[in-house]
């Protein structure tokens, strides 16, 4: 899988955002999201200082708002719950236009939509300013076992395979008069997914074989021309996380005091 390998969530520009080595990207985005995960659901304005920091890091990545807005629908499920949580929770109430809904349920959906808006942007964020192979090589800069990034850019890398051969088996049905749409005509669609089960097993096998008589392993050979990060980019990463925490520890302080 080569360096150039994007991916449909990567937005290819040349901002400082995308120029950051990975590892301080991952680390930066992780500890974001995980101060806002932390941060008190009664603190609006801590919630609106991460939305403004993260604002601001997109803006400098050139990433379109649009095109984060279109690929947000990942959090539906969420806002789906938070939906029903003031009609289920217990507790005081208070009258919206005219309907009950229960404080604490409110609060809840507040919670929920907040902290998974911005987690989902974040993690959006980084996806638009990292191509896949370097999200991998960043996971391995961080120490994360040499057996999950290899398991993922694998993954990555056949889910692509898998598709194309999905793809033509379907063109092949159709071309012979076949189209199978109903629950009805399980029994041809089972038969591919074996069949294509089978392939993608043996094309697995050779490919394994193939890199072993080329000398793998168990890890991939790192880049010859692999820069080393600056104390600069280490500081312009930091600047989100650093927010965050001070945001999060100024709320929690806030929280305690009222």
């Amino acid at each position: 899988m080569g360096a150039g390998h994007a991916h449909a969530l990567y937005v290819h520009e040349h901002s400082p955002v995308h120029r950051l080595p990975p590892e301080v990207k991952i680390a930066a985005a992780f500890t974001f999201v995980a101060c806002v995960a932390v941060t008190p659901r009664e603190a609006v304005w801590a919630f609106a200082i991460h939305a403004v920091a993260l604002a601001g890091v997109v803006r400098l990545a050139r990433v379109p708002v649009r095109f984060l807005l279109t690929r947000m629908v990942v959090v539906v499920p969420f806002l789906g719950v938070a939906v029903l949580l003031p009609f289920v929770a217990v507790g005081d109430r208070i009258e919206v236009v005219g309907i009950p809904l229960a404080v604490e349920g409110l609060w809840g959906a507040w919670n929920v939509v907040a902290k998974a808006g911005l987690g989902a942007a974040t993690s959006l964020t980084l996806a638009a300013t990292t191509e896949v192979p370097l999200l991998l090589r960043g996971l391995e800069r961080l120490r994360v076992p040499s057996v999950l990034t290899q398991i993922a850019a694998f993954m990555v890398r056949y889910l692509e395979v898998v598709v194309g051969e999905v793809q033509r088996q379907r063109i092949a049905m159709t071309a012979r008069g076949y189209d199978p749409r109903w629950l009805w005509q399980v029994r041809p669609i089972a038969t591919s997914a074996g069949a294509l089960f089978i392939r993608s097993y043996e094309r697995g096998e050779r490919v394994h074989a193939a890199m072993l008589a080329r000398g793998y392993a168990g890890a991939m050979p790192p880049p010859l021309d692999e820069p080393r990060t600056t104390t600069r980019q280490r500081l312009l990463a930091a600047t989100l996380p650093l927010v965050g925490l001070v945001t999060t520890t100024a709320a929690m302080l806030w929280s305690r005091g009222t």
